[in-house]
């Protein structure tokens, strides 16, 4: 009959320190370290954390009351949420000793500790576990000690110890130590005479560092990365990570680049409380090497968001370059080659349940332009609803003042004041939807003309707009290839009355035309802003049909719509342009599909009727099979575009060939291939190799895509620039030992000047 017996007793719990990444990647199932487990008497209740007592069974045991006693045979002792099972085990109550040896097993909710003996005193608070394996609960680290000791203040001493992430039977590196001290309360722990071994070959040493021992973040290096290309050179960035305070982080990057120089990048990060917060970016670069005239070159970014109180938010965003080529020559972490957007925003808002108030400020700087956006200095909102106000009615109420500034002397300012309320008589249900709208669109202009403008110095514009939309919902059970299918049938309009008001006057300060795609056929405006309002006497006639699987999971989704104008609108953006002869609008449609089984294609096309001319097109065909299979064939037509290179109008006709896949269980491929069919020549070429094991990965990619280049004031000539670059790189991390965390298929796909983009988005 086995024995138990209850002490009023403490014992100490020990602290192990955890890898400085925590994210688990995705062979994390297959990389599951699972420690052993000690022996638990059956029907033992659940562990109260409170409750200190001391519980110990065995097979035998013998002692004397208030002394000693001795436990042999399938030892197990539990106090609150600490178990430890051993072959023998001791406890000397005069001295305040216990004992253990014998297949000795420690666990607790953190970690899992297996030792030769173990010797602990009960008053001091002082455990020694000699012979120490541990493994941590939910982290890929694990090790062992030669004496593993426990402090009064319960930190840890390991003396000639080891840890790695890797599995025991795959150790590919392990970190060695003469002596580990970790301190449980601040969460650090140091390490002496630190060896770093990878395939059991030392090739690191460290006299003294320190790491977290728990996700808690750590001052020190991160790992470099090697890269080089045509244009820079060879680059060699090694980041600092710098923990300031709980609030305040800062990672600095020197890289250093043969071609250009040294490039110094700075990210500071902050919390001003749990609601708000920031981040600022510097970026500088003297005297780059790869211009003539060898200019300093620099980037700031700005952005904090976040709540005042219940009511106020406030968000800003602010970017600036020395130049125009910065992004395409410089890798910054703000903002992709492909941006040459800079949108400098600030804003403060009121929030309400019924209205809203507003402040904004805003400046767009386009790169390669030598045209500027107007400036919004400041704009007001306010906005006010009142749902269900009377039978039904929805009534809102939309108003702005803006002021419009321009960086150039020659422009004309504004000022603009536009008031909007509309009246909205809904009627819902499963068989469908009508909505009556209308509204009344007051405008009152305020411009002060430079030179010889021909715009008016005051405008009052008045118009009144009428908007019916309906839907109506069919479905029906249907049979396709042998399955059982839902489908629906939904069928749309709307009719939309805008008045006509000659706009010719009025300066072009925040519209441009907006894409006529199939979305785009119902919207109520032609033009984004204010400053076009183009009147409209049209039905818009649209259908959607959807089938749904018998998991009524959506599997395909075809849309197709037109709009059909009664009369032709009047108002153009330009009063140069010439007026829209046209009884339809293009015919936009839609699809997005499962073909079969793994087989997805999703395409949109703009076609003019008309003219029978393509406005605008595109096409993905994806294969995906599992998990990191992809394979897709895309292709895109857009007619008429301006190319900031030359200022030419061009077409773009463009092929594109977009793979991943796992060569084997841990390496995977992945590689883009997109052709300029117009030009006959390749845009972009990316090959990237990614070997990733559970406690390491390595990454090796080549690229070549073109480059973009603009006039600007540190080389007006873009003869003599690169009009394409090549180069590779190569980005290695030992998981568990800090960096940037583990390497990932997904980002490999994002990198280049074309994202990967999942093309369907069917419903579930």
């Amino acid at each position: 009959m086995r024995k138990r017996l209850i002490l009023a007793m403490s014992l100490v719990s020990p602290v192990v320190f955890a890898a400085t990444d925590s994210a688990m990647d995705e062979t994390a199932s297959q990389c599951a370290i699972v420690p052993p487990v000690p022996y638990v008497p059956a029907g033992q209740k659940a562990a109260d954390k409170k409750d200190q007592r001391i519980e110990i069974s065995s097979d035998y045991s013998e002692g004397i009351l208030g002394k000693s006693a001795v436990f042999e045979g399938n030892v197990a002792l539990s106090q609150a949420e600490r178990k430890i099972s051993a072959d023998k085990a001791a406890v000397d109550q005069l001295q305040q000793q216990f004992s253990a040896d014998g297949n000795l097993i420690f666990q607790d909710s953190v970690v899992t500790v297996t030792a030769q003996s173990m010797q602990a005193q009960l008053r001091s608070n002082m455990a020694s576990l000699s012979g120490a394996q541990y493994w941590l609960h939910g982290q890929q680290l694990h090790g062992q000690a030669k004496e593993l000791q426990i402090t009064p203040d319960n930190n840890l001493i390991l003396q000639n110890s080891s840890f790695t992430t890797c599995p025991p039977e795959h150790e590919s590196w392990v970190l060695e130590a003469k002596r580990i001290h970790i301190d449980s309360e601040d969460e650090w722990g140091e390490i002496w005479d630190a060896k770093l071994r990878i395939g059991g070959v030392p090739v690191f040493y460290m006299p003294y560092m320190t790491v977290p021992i728990t996700d808690k973040r750590k001052t020190g290096f991160l790992f470099p990365t090697l890269s080089s290309s045509t244009t820079n050179g060879i680059e060699v960035a090694t980041p600092f990570y710098w923990n300031i305070a709980p609030e305040y982080d800062l990672t600095f990057t020197p890289t250093y680049m043969t071609s250009r120089g040294l490039f110094a990048k700075t990210e500071f990060r902050y919390l001003t409380d749990e609601q708000q917060r920031g981040q600022l970016n510097l970026e500088y670069l003297g005297n780059d090497g790869k211009l003539e005239n060898n200019p300093d070159r620099y980037m700031v970014h700005w952005q904090h968001q976040g709540a005042i109180t219940d009511h106020w938010r406030v968000q800003t965003n602010f970017t600036d370059v020395s130049d125009n080529n910065y992004f395409n020559d410089l890798k910054s972490d703000v903002n992709r080659a492909t941006d040459n957007q800079l949108n400098r925003i600030g804003e403060l808002n009121y929030y309400s349940d019924n209205w809203d108030f507003g402040i904004r400020l805003q400046d767009i700087k386009v790169l390669g332009e030598d045209t500027s956006p107007y400036q919004v200095m400041p704009q007001l909102t306010y906005n006010f609803r009142a749902p269900h106000n009377w039978h039904g009615l929805d009534f809102r109420l939309y108003s702005e003042l803006t002021n419009f500034e321009h960086r150039s002397d020659s422009s004309q300012t504004a000022e603009r004041l536009h008031i909007e309320p509309t009246i909205t008589l809904p009627f819902q249900g499963p068989a469908g939807s009508l909505t009556s709208e209308i509204k009344l669109l007051q405008t009152n202009y305020w411009q002060h003309k430079r030179q010889d403008d021909p715009l008016d110095k005051t405008v009052n514009r008045t118009l009144p707009q009428l908007r019916v939309h309906g839907q109506v919902n069919f479905e029906r059970q249907t049979r396709y290839f042998a399955e059982n299918y839902r489908q629906t049938l939904e069928p749309q309009f709307q009719y939309l009355y805008v008045g006509y008001k000659n706009q010719d006057g009025i300066g072009i300060y925040d519209s441009a035309e907006l894409q006529q795609d199939y979305s785009g056929l119902f919207r109520d405006r032609l033009y984004s802003g204010l400053d076009r309002i183009a009147d409209a006497n049209q039905l818009t006639l649209g259908l959607t049909t959807r089938l749904f699987d018998e998991h009524n999971l959506e599997q395909l989704k075809f849309s197709l719509g037109q709009i059909l104008y009664f009369d032709n609108s009047k108002v153009n953006l330009y009063a140069d342009q010439l007026q829209q002869d046209s009884s339809t609008s293009v015919l936009a449609a839609e699809l997005d599909a499962r073909l079969y089984s793994d087989w997805f294609i999703s395409s949109a096309i703009q076609y003019d009727t008309r003219n029978k001319d393509n406005k605008k097109s595109e096409v993905t065909l994806d294969y995906r099979p599992g998990p990191n299979q992809l394979m897709q064939l895309s292709y895109r037509f857009v007619p008429d575009l301006l190319n900031r290179n030359t200022n030419d109008r061009v077409d773009i006709s463009q092929a594109g060939f977009r793979t991943t896949w796992p060569l084997s269980d841990n390496l995977y491929f992945v590689g883009n291939w997109y052709y300029d069919l117009n030009e006959d020549r390749s845009v972009e070429t990316y090959t990237g190799f990614q070997y990733e094991s559970c406690c390491w990965a390595v990454r090796l990619a080549y690229h070549y895509h073109i480059k973009t280049n603009y006039e600007d004031n540190y080389n007006p000539a873009i003869d003599n620039r690169e009009l394409f670059e090549t180069g590779f790189s190569l980005n290695f991390v030992i998981k568990g030992l800090g960096g940037t965390g583990p390497l990932g298929v997904s980002d490999m796909m994002n990198e280049g000047l074309f994202n990967y983009r999942k093309p369907l988005y069917l419903r579930n």
